[in-house]
């Protein structure tokens, strides 16, 4: 038997966790307002750690993240999808030759292969990939043997939307879940999903947010979603006007940079178009960035 401590967790099991696999799946590249991803930061400071374009649109990856455990292929997250019309994704300048589909195909697996999704949440751009059109236009999940793992809490928030956030909660990407039996609602703060991945919640994003803590190899990665959207988003004060409670956020970085300092997380970061993963360090100005790499590169891979 193993034993892995994950904070308080005692996960026991009779997996070999050495044998997990960590993949990055990119979707396509995104652009958003850098106005709204950095909040109350002048852009005269965001714009030196974080580019704009003309129109003060700064690119933002999708990148998601596969965690073969042998038994189990869990995928977190899984881009915007192609449901929308023209008119929607014009807004957000898709770009860059990635899809979920080819960067799984291209490491061996299939649609069919993942056997859950785990949702950090329910925006348009996390979650857009669960559910399809097909050639009768009807709905179907695009991962057909998986269940989706959501928070309950973001669950209802999504469903009955606010008006802050209703443009991004899209009933045809959320409702065919539980239309189709798949739905698993996390209700516990912390839960162990599978031997060697946990999940937590933070709330000042949105409510309910799943942020996935992963054992591999001696190490504790941290699947970011929103609660960091990149290594610019470090420092205390950088936070997204799409956040629906700042001040919470705030809390909930704290919160998250005192395990992280204390355990010595690696940070893999959905969005940043230029860096996969890092380290922090706790410094006289508070805690910043450390190191960068992608996991390949940190593990010798």
């Amino acid at each position: 038997m193993i034993g892995i401590v994950v904070g308080d967790l005692l996960l026991k099991n009779n997996l070999n966790l050495d044998n997990m696999k960590l993949i990055p799946i990119r979707d396509k590249n995104l652009k958003l307002d850098g106005g709204a991803m950095f909040g109350v930061v002048p852009k005269v400071i965001w714009r030196k750690v974080y580019p704009a374009d003309e129109n003060n649109l700064c690119n933002w990856a999708m990148r998601c993240l596969l965690v073969d455990t042998g038994d189990r292929k869990v995928l977190i997250d899984n881009g915007v999808g192609d449901k929308q019309d023209e008119k929607f994704f014009k807004h957000y300048y898709l770009n860059g030759d990635f899809s979920i589909e080819k960067e799984l195909q291209k490491n061996g697996y299939s649609f069919e292969d993942i056997t859950d999704v785990v949702l950090t949440h329910l925006h348009f751009d996390h979650c857009g990939g669960s559910v399809y059109y097909d050639e009768n236009r009807e709905l179907k999940l695009t991962y057909p043997n998986a269940d989706y793992w959501i928070s309950e809490k973001q669950w209802n928030w999504a469903v009955n939307p606010n008006r802050r956030e209703k443009a991004s909660f899209l009933k045809e990407n959320i409702l065919p879940i539980q239309d189709y039996g798949k739905l698993q609602l996390v209700k516990e703060d912390e839960k162990e999903l599978f031997p060697g991945f946990v999940v937590k919640q933070y709330h000042g994003h949105t409510d309910g947010q799943l942020i996935p803590h992963i054992q591999y190899k001696g190490k504790t990665i941290a699947y970011m979603g929103d609660l960091l959207p990149s290594t610019a988003h470090i420092p205390m004060p950088w936070v997204m006007s799409y956040d629906t409670r700042p001040l919470l956020t705030l809390e909930d970085k704290k919160r998250f940079f005192k395990e992280a300092i204390e355990e010595d997380y690696i940070l893999f970061f959905e969005h940043d178009l230029y860096y996969e993963a890092c380290t922090l360090k706790e410094t006289e100005k508070g805690i910043r960035l450390d190191k960068t790499f992608t996991l390949q590169e940190y593990f010798n891979e």
